[in-house]
């Protein structure tokens, strides 16, 4: 039955259920976020390098932030939280190309988040954003979802990347919220907050299937391993005849530049290439290349389809492990 005019809200009704939702997620979450101050070795002991934020992943101290927030060689600290402790933590890892890094703090019966998956989110839905800006520990501002598939540049020496489907928010984020949690209504953090866009404009790395593979390997190894093959592309669409003979594909990969002495080079793949499909998955756009770069594929060769001068051909590449 449709709803009538009466069913509608009343002002007053609908902020009450917007304030009983923030503060909920508030008071469940406050005591999940921890406030960061960063340190680094220096002859003479440590010295303060910045701060940010950080969620408790589990009870025993594994906490989630951003890698640029304890960036530096011999970063760590001290973590505080809303119940007044204090413990310091250190780097078990970094990714730099997710902008994600796993700390452990001496802490034995913390409060865990509960983690929970930003492929379900939609434009306008109502997020929280919790962390520490400017030191003001246990911060609150509630937004909305503005734009979903954002992309976010990131860097690891030479090598870049772009972080995908970044959440955008009109919740206010200000330095010292880098690393926080990006809550949904249910209490899920579904984002870790990264960077303040502009005003009115925060990014968030989101929690999907991608990232809690990269804190997995982070808890693990402490590292994460990609494949490389030394390429840099762009999407393009592709021409009608190459379209013609893939049902339904209307994009391709243009490599753009061909790293020298690099897997790509070595196995004589050239700019202007369109790279259709790598081991007979499509290639539409550059995330999804990105995402077929996994530590499985380091060392081992893969068939990468491509469409060069109007022809079709398969070079075959064996990636490299990317470092720095």
């Amino acid at each position: 039955m449709a709803a009538t005019i009466d069913d509608t809200p009343t002002e007053r009704e609908a902020l009450d259920a917007y304030s009983r939702v923030v503060t909920t997620v508030a008071e469940r979450l406050a005591p999940s976020v921890a406030n960061l101050r960063v340190t680094r070795r220096a002859r003479g002991g440590r010295v303060p390098t910045g701060g940010g934020s950080a969620v408790v992943l589990t009870p025993d101290g594994f906490l989630l932030s951003n890698a640029h927030v304890v960036a530096g060689r011999g970063a760590g600290g001290r973590a505080a939280f809303v119940d007044g402790r204090e413990v310091a933590f250190e780097v078990v890892g970094r990714d730099p190309l997710s902008d994600l890094a796993l700390l452990r703090a001496d802490a034995r019966d913390l409060t865990p988040a509960t983690l929970g998956d930003a492929e379900r989110l939609r434009v306008g839905q109502l997020v929280v954003a919790i962390g520490n800006p400017h030191g003001f520990a246990g911060s609150i501002t509630a937004g909305v979802v503005s734009a979903l598939g954002r992309s976010l540049p990131a860097r690891l020496g030479r090598q870049s990347r772009i972080i995908d489907n970044v959440i955008q928010t009109d919740a206010a984020l200000n330095p010292g919220n880098s690393g926080g949690a990006l809550v949904n209504g249910a209490g899920e953090v579904v984002g870790i907050n990264t960077a303040v866009a502009g005003i009115g404009l925060g990014l968030a790395v989101p929690i999907n299937a991608a990232t809690r593979t990269i804190i997995g390997q982070l808890m693990s190894d402490g590292r994460v391993r990609r494949a490389y093959l030394g390429i840099a592309g762009g999407p393009r669409p592709l021409p009608p005849r190459a379209r013609s003979r893939r049902s339904g594909m209307k994009s391709a990969v243009e490599v753009v530049e061909v790293v020298p002495d690099s897997p790509a080079d070595r196995a004589g793949l050239r700019g202007e290439d369109l790279i259709v499909a790598i081991d007979g998955k499509a290639t539409p756009s550059v995330d999804v290349v990105q995402g077929l770069m996994v530590a499985d594929r380091i060392g081992r060769t893969v068939d990468i389809e491509v469409v060069r001068d109007g022809r079709d051909l398969t070079v075959r590449v064996t990636p490299a492990e990317m470092t720095g």
